[in-house]
């Protein structure tokens, strides 16, 4: 009796044995095959305050010290911390044949045409990441976009004509928008403003290259031979449809639309402006002096091409039927401006008193 006690007892515990170091085989592997991988970041250190100061430099105004003050003091934590919220190191691509097996037509993607890379960057991955390192040639280049804010800007990483930078996403935000940070001085970058409100680089304003906001039908129409990023970004996260954690952008009534079609903010703005629905869609144009406009999105559409008097130069805003976007050039000397789609409430906070055309 005692010895089938014993013998039960003895298989009971062996079975315990056998199930805890299967469980510990199974989290072994899960670790080392699907744990998340990010890419290596190619940057030094922080640069030295001296050494990075003797190389930045910007001059400061009284009214731009006070407008950085304003930003800095409104600032909150979006929730992640510092990186919490990964940006994409390295991008790899897939071909536009091989996006057409996840992509649907209506997907929104960021379109990027400029200086020979020519790459659709889906607003399913993005949302994820807020942020794509890039490099052109020998120039760092940063895709970003912000959803709290319905923004997508690119900018070069030029800190000054000696310093380059890469980016990543700060946690914070002000007036809902993304807050990023170099990694050569570690300042802060309001994403709108693209300007550094504080740290060594305080004052300094990236130099920007123009993203198109579209469809994923659509840019594959107009540049058949894109590249597409790709959902090997070394992290686990949902980009399939539906996977947005904020909503959807499709018009299919299945999907939840969420946040970006609700009148709720998640955080108050500096600055509020009752002239449009907080979320309506504008073009927004503004310059080093911040002068700035904002025309709505459909009164473009319909008009096709609008004068913008800013800060005593013409800017003419020219709709694109094919991609549905628009690119933006000053009258008198045929420079290109950058214009971009952002949320109302959003840039009427960084603006305040912004000319509203619609």
């Amino acid at each position: 009796m005692n010895k089938n006690k014993s013998g039960k007892k003895q298989k009971i515990i062996w079975i315990i044995i056998i199930v805890i170091a299967v469980a510990v085989i199974a989290a072994v592997l899960y670790f080392l095959l699907y744990r998340e991988k990010a890419l290596p970041v190619d940057e030094p250190a922080v640069l030295l305050e001296e050494e990075a100061s003797e190389k930045i430099q910007p001059e400061i105004s009284s009214v731009d010290d006070e407008y950085f003050k304003s930003l800095e003091e409104n600032i909150f934590s979006g929730g992640p911390g510092k990186d919490g919220i990964p940006a994409v190191e390295q991008p790899q691509y897939t071909t536009a044949d091989e996006a057409d097996l996840w992509l649907l037509p209506e997907d929104i993607v960021f379109g990027v045409d400029y200086k020979g890379l020519v790459a659709a960057y889906p607003q399913r991955i993005l949302v994820w990441h807020e942020i794509a390192n890039e490099t052109l040639g020998d120039e760092k280049i940063v895709i970003s976009y912000c959803p709290l804010t319905g923004t997508a800007i690119g900018f070069y990483g030029n800190l000054s004509e000696d310093i380059q930078s890469t980016f990543g996403v700060s946690g914070k935000l002000v007036n809902s928008n993304l807050i990023m940070y170099d990694r050569a001085t570690d300042s802060y970058w309001p994403q709108i403003a693209g300007t550094a409100i504080n740290g060594i680089s305080r004052g300094y304003r990236l130099a920007e290259f123009p993203i198109i906001w579209t469809t994923w039908e659509k840019w594959k129409t107009a540049y058949p031979g894109t590249k597409v990023l790709s959902r090997e970004t070394g992290f686990i996260r949902d980009y399939d449809i539906g996977g947005d954690p904020y909503g959807s952008y499709l018009e299919d009534e299945e999907f939840l639309k969420g946040y970006y079609t609700s009148d709720r903010l998640l955080f108050d703005p500096i600055n509020e402006d009752d002239r449009l629905p907080l979320k309506t869609v504008v073009v927004g144009i503004r310059d080093e002096e911040r002068n700035a406009a904002a025309i709505l999105k459909d009164h473009l559409r319909e008009e096709k091409i609008i004068e913008v008097d800013l800060g005593g130069k013409t800017v003419i805003v020219t709709y694109d039927a094919q991609l549905d976007f628009y690119s933006a050039h000053i009258k008198e000397s045929g420079e290109w401006i950058n214009a971009f789609d952002a949320m109302w409430f959003s840039w009427a906070s960084y603006y305040p008193g912004t000319q509203l055309i619609k």
